[in-house]
Formats: C-alpha cells, structure tokens, sequence
C-alpha cells in the first residue's frame, strides 16, 4: 500500500460516468461498473464514485446501484451524492461501502457530520468543499455545483467540519477541474495548515509530478478524474493508473 493515497474519483451523472472541466460540460466517459472492474486490476488503493446531480435534483442514493457497485469494487469505496440524512448514511455502510462523502447537505447542517461520526466513526465521514476564487479573487466555498457562491471562507469552514467530526476533507477546486494544469496549492496550504485531519487535493492533476507538488503543500492524499480516464491531446477515453512503483518513486518511498 502506497504511504500517499492516489484516489480515483468517478462523477456520475448522464446515465453513467461523466467529466467535467470547472464543473460544466460534463462529457460521458463510459460505464460506472466496468470503470470499477479495470481499477480492481490495477489495485487502486481507494477510490471515490459521486452523483453529482442527485443533491441539485432532490434525490437521494440509489442504494440499489451502489450495492451493485460496491459488490464489484476489491477496494476502499467512498460514495458521495444526494445524502442528507442518517438513515442514507445507515443504508450505505449496510451494502459494504467504507466511507460517505458530505457536501450540499452540511453546508445548512454540519451536525449532520457530528451525528454520522459518533455512531460510524469519524474515520468514515468525509466532508468535501467545493472551491473557487470569485469576483474578487478571493477564495470561496460554492454550492450547486459550483453555481452558487455561498461567501463562505474555505478555510474557516473546514475548521468548522473539523470540529464536528469529519474524519477528512476532500478540497475540489473548481478552477482546476478537467484543466490538467496542476493543483490549487496554495488553497491545499491554507486548508492543511489550518486544520490536523487528513487533506485530499482535487481537481487539476495531469501529470505525476502534480500529484506530488499536491503532497509538497500539505495535502495528505491526491485524487482525480481525468488523469485517469483521459490520454493525449484529444481526450480519447482510457481508463488507466499509473503503476505502483512509479507511484512509490514518486513520493520516495524508495
């Protein structure tokens, strides 16, 4: 196992797996199962599978799709999407998943985290920001799919999903997402330095190198989407992960 989790992260949405470039024009990049079944060969250390219309469209998991992936998945499965409640976090754990990710529904009710923790363990709950830079330049936490600014500072509310309970924050740059131009570093050093659970960086990475610059500034784990469906200038679909040796030489492990 890798000392630094490299976390797939798959959106759902247009009846199966789509991408994203600043969280627009999601482009379908192929079935949610057998992406799942090429990443079990390729022993991913973690991975992380998000409806990103269930929250805006009002509804909730589909439990019975992700028992069916679940049942697919040989690795740590987080699942992120349309939960709001005790008893969607309850029904998900009960299929095999490891970990739900929190985003739409804690920005109105953060004790959501604080009840999810005490009884699943913080280890479990995952709470997720969306962040962009507005008008002004000035860094701000996003809802709707990055469509609506809340005005809330990104490193003052992940100190507020600290103290309630999450386990670890996912840091999802809008900016960044789809561009392969590296990540936000300086917001992943802002969050990090401000807060002692475990930072995944997302949204930027197309290249290995950015995966550890990502590291360099404090994050504890990297994760992305089109670094590993996407090859060449053109885009074309392949799903892919680099192999683990390369990995470990990255972060020194050797």
């Amino acid at each position: 196992m890798l000392s630094v989790r490299v976390i797939p992260t798959l959106l759902l949405g247009e009846g199966g797996l789509v991408k994203t470039v600043n969280f627009k024009k999601p482009k379908y990049v192929g079935d949610p199962i057998n992406a799942v079944k090429i990443f079990n060969e390729k022993e991913v250390d973690e991975i992380l599978i998000a409806d990103i219309y269930a929250s805006e469209e009002g509804r909730g998991p589909d439990i019975d799709f992700i028992k069916e992936v679940a049942s697919e998945c040989f690795m740590p499965l987080c699942y992120a999407g349309g939960i709001s409640n005790l008893d969607q976090i309850r029904a998900i754990f009960k299929i095999g998943v490891e970990k739900v990710s929190l985003n739409s529904s804690v920005l109105e009710n953060l004790e959501l985290v604080s009840e999810a923790s005490k009884i699943y363990g913080a280890q479990s709950i995952v709470v997720t920001m969306d962040v962009a830079r507005n008008f002004f330049g000035k860094y701000s936490v996003y809802g709707r799919r990055g469509k609506k600014n809340l005005s809330l500072d990104p490193v003052e509310y992940a100190k507020q999903a600290e103290a309630a309970g999450a386990g670890e924050l996912v840091i999802n740059s809008i900016d960044r997402d789809g561009t392969g131009k590296g990540y936000d570093l300086e917001l992943i050093e802002k969050i990090s330095n401000a807060v002692n659970i475990p930072v995944v960086a997302c949204g930027g990475a197309g290249e290995l190198q950015h995966f550890r610059e990502a590291v360099d500034a404090g994050a504890s784990a990297v994760a992305a989407g089109s670094f590993f469906v996407f090859v060449g200038k053109h885009r074309a679909v392949l799903i892919t992960y680099p192999d683990i040796k390369e990995l470990d030489r990255l972060f020194g492990n050797n």
